[in-house]
């Protein structure tokens, strides 16, 4: 992920995704700063009845995430554990998948799949988050920030 710190001294904010102008102080902002690309969900909404185009990909999580840097970016969240619980739906009770995802949790960016037009056409890539790779390197095991804890420096 690449964006700019405004170069205005007292200023200096990092900003997402680049511009040329500092949205907080209104000067030149043409440094590249290049993010590390982990932050924490800040707010997050689950999509049932997606755009035009994106309804294979239903139901998928939505979510402003806040850099470790300080910009808060709206992203896609991705490779989440999947709950499945059952609900009231038109007075029957039916099997819900939700995912287990909460504010305040860690995230990583990933390239990803972002569209596809059709078999011979273009796929579009981008960033999404999803929850922090751990290995134990004396194990050679792999975690999910899920499956176990990951510490604040992952």
């Amino acid at each position: 992920m690449v964006g700019e710190v405004c170069r205005n001294i007292g200023c200096e904010r990092k900003i997402f995704p680049p511009r040329d102008i500092c949205p907080y102080c209104n000067k030149p902002a043409n440094i590249e700063y290049k993010f590390s690309g982990r932050g924490e969900v800040y707010s997050f909404t689950t999509v049932y009845d997606a755009p035009k185009g994106f309804e294979k990909y239903v139901p998928y999580v939505v979510a402003l995430v806040k850099l470790e840097e300080g910009p808060m970016v709206t992203a896609q969240l991705t490779d989440l554990e999947q709950i499945w619980t059952k609900k009231e739906v038109d007075g029957e009770m039916r099997d819900i998948m939700n995912f287990n995802v909460q504010i305040g949790m860690p995230v990583e960016m990933v390239t990803r799949i972002r569209s596809e037009d059709g078999d011979r056409g273009i796929i579009d890539y981008g960033y999404k988050f999803r929850p922090p790779i751990r290995v134990d390197l004396q194990s050679g095991l792999i975690f999910k920030a899920q499956e176990a804890e990951v510490p604040a420096a992952y």
